[in-house]
């Protein structure tokens, strides 16, 4: 594998979303190592109604419990839901049809989305907007209304996702400004990780003082700036080296260093281990 593989949904469907009901039995464990790890350019949704089920994402092993939510977000490597003796939802939404209200909820995530459990009330409703959302969404297209009524039950299901996310997350109503500015930390880092490593670029891009930013972040997240720069390029090499075969130097370079040397030993500062002790043991 010279990368991880990218999954596109519009290479399985046109509607720009894909909604299935499973049952215990509906997967095997080994049909899901076949479709092994990847990435998605869409997001994934989980539903889980009756027994527990497990996900390997981001190299962080997560259970999910019966009546809960949980969401995969475009671009994080996963492998395919354990979920053998399962019954549950999966949705793949199309970006586009998520709201930008609802997205910021979904993406201002630091550490590693964590599901969330439903209330009985919550989930009955969640069970009934599906089931709907599933008929309506099989039913011919040429009926009239058809599609903007599936688009109305998609959006109220992911807006009791988001609505549940954010009591996770934010507790009370009035976001605090180091807060807001950690999530736009975050979301700037994502996207230019690669290229920027430095704090003070950051804050500047977000025009504050870096000593602000640090603080902030600090208060937030218990780290500092540079700890989530250096988390978020281990975290990619992290990816290249265990899903690729990417050689250490290739993957430094794409990751934006020119000396590959001090790429390694800054892999082994933030993970105790060498870039190819990593990737021998992890491909055991």
């Amino acid at each position: 594998m010279k990368d991880i593989p990218v999954h596109q949904l519009k290479d399985r469907i046109d509607s720009g979303l894909e909604i299935r009901h499973f049952f215990p039995g509906d997967v095997t464990k080994d049909e899901a190592e076949i479709l092994g790890a990847h990435r998605d350019d869409h997001y994934i949704f989980f539903l889980i109604e009756n027994g527990a089920a497990s996900l390997m994402i981001d190299f962080h092993e997560l259970s999910l419990q019966p009546s809960s939510i949980y969401y995969i977000l475009p671009g994080q490597v996963h492998h395919r839901i354990h979920a053998q003796q399962t019954e549950g939802w999966f949705l793949a939404v199309d970006t586009l049809l998520v709201p930008p209200d609802y997205r910021d909820i979904f993406e201002n995530q630091l550490l590693l989305q964590q599901p969330f459990a439903l209330s009985d009330r919550l989930m009955t409703q969640c069970r009934s907007l599906l089931c709907v959302l599933d008929q309506k969404h099989h039913e011919d297209e040429q009926i009239p209304f058809n599609l903007s009524v599936v688009h109305s039950l998609l959006q109220s299901f992911l807006g009791i996702a988001a609505s549940g996310f954010t009591t996770l997350t934010n507790p009370h109503n009035h976001i605090s400004r180091p807060a807001q500015l950690s999530q736009e930390f975050k979301k700037l880092l994502v996207t230019n990780v690669r290229a920027l490593k430095s704090p003070s670029i950051y804050a500047s891009r977000l025009n504050v003082s870096e000593s602000y930013l640090n603080e902030s972040l600090k208060k937030v997240t218990g780290f500092s700036v540079s700890y989530w720069i250096q988390h978020e390029v281990v975290l990619e090499a992290k990816r290249m080296l265990y899903y690729t075969s990417l050689s250490v130097k290739q993957i430094a370079h794409q990751l934006g260093y020119e000396d590959h040397a001090y790429f390694s030993r800054l892999f082994k500062k933030f993970t105790d281990t060498t870039p190819l002790t990593f990737r021998g043991c992890y491909r055991k």
